[in-house]
């Protein structure tokens, strides 16, 4: 071994003594399986696949499959409207953002939108762009079907223009003719029938005329349930919102969806249904749509009808 001189330098190597050999750091072995790259917590294997080996198309990560080659989720959530890309990254990096039902707080991992299932706010992100959802605000007088053999004006008069571009559209639920207001229209048969399925109670709406000033107390017993001939029903909200010269103007939420259980309930406790407009479907307004107009629903409504109904 070299000694040190007084100095601090190095001294002279003793005759015989053998020369130190420079470290160098460990090489793992060609076709090793240690990862050499990293992407977030997802490590990949650069080292080539074996002959007649298929390379893996997804990795795992710490959550849901990512697929190695797919599109940015951030890049995903932008052209899907939700926001910027710099807002999207803001959302991944505050934990707002899952994929596959596993929150992601990590930039640039690259899923594939035709099959990754993404939420926002626990709101789902529609990736689909065949899907179509619209609003059409119903007159009075017309009927809930997509042809009416009679000539009278119908649902299916509005869309004719797409049904014949090709989109397959169908009405979720029904309004009786008499009845105006919020009907939804869609070519997604999932949501369709758990919107209109009574057991996921997606609540709707309604602003209702009634013949007669109802007394304080009908709204517990409303609220109570009520007995029909076929079967009970009880609102999930009740609201009086003016009483004036023999009528009342109120305010019915309920998650049925038998036909006219509205005017039904009302007729049943003595107070006639003169006007009934429904103004929402579960988290989707009416708003200040004019009748006999179609708007299509926005990511954000879309998101809160997948959301009431588990999807």
């Amino acid at each position: 071994m070299a000694s040190a001189g007084r100095d601090g330098s190095p001294g002279k190597r003793r005759k015989g003594a053998p020369a130190q050999q420079p470290r160098t750091k460990k090489t793992h072995r060609k076709g090793s399986s240690k990862p050499n790259a990293d992407v977030g917590k997802i490590r990949l294997n650069n080292a080539r696949p074996a002959r007649h080996q298929v390379a893996p198309e997804q990795v795992s990560g710490n959550g849901p499959e990512f697929v190695a080659d797919g599109v940015r989720l951030q890049k995903v959530l932008a052209q899907a409207g939700v926001a910027s890309r710099r807002g999207a990254e803001e959302m991944i990096a505050a934990g707002r953002v899952k994929v596959d039902g596993k929150v992601v707080t990590e930039q640039g991992l690259r899923i594939n939108p035709d099959t990754a299932i993404i939420h926002v706010d626990d709101a789902r992100v529609i990736m689909d762009e065949t899907k179509q959802y619209l609003a059409f605000n119903k007159p009075k007088g017309w009927q809930s079907t997509m042809a009416d053999d009679q000539g009278r004006p119908c649902v299916g008069d509005v869309v004719a223009e797409r049904v014949m571009a090709g989109q397959r559209l169908f009405h979720v639920g029904r309004l009786d003719a008499d009845t105006e207001g919020l009907l939804l229209l869609t070519n997604d048969g999932e949501l369709a029938h758990r919107l209109m399925h009574p057991s996921f109670e997606v609540p709707k709406t309604y602003l209702a005329t009634l013949k007669g000033e109802v007394p304080r107390g009908i709204a517990r017993h409303l609220r109570e349930g009520i007995e029909l001939e076929d079967g009970p029903v009880k609102v999930d909200k009740f609201t009086v919102i003016e009483v004036h010269e023999g009528q009342s103007l109120v305010r019915i939420t309920l998650h049925e969806g038998r036909n006219r259980i509205v005017r039904r309930m009302m007729d049943e406790v003595g107070f006639p249904v003169t006007k009934l407009v429904r103004t929402h479907v579960g988290t989707v307004a009416l708003g200040e749509q004019r009748p006999g107009s179609l708007r299509v629903l926005g990511n954000d409504e879309v998101g809160g009808l997948y959301k009431a109904v588990g999807l």
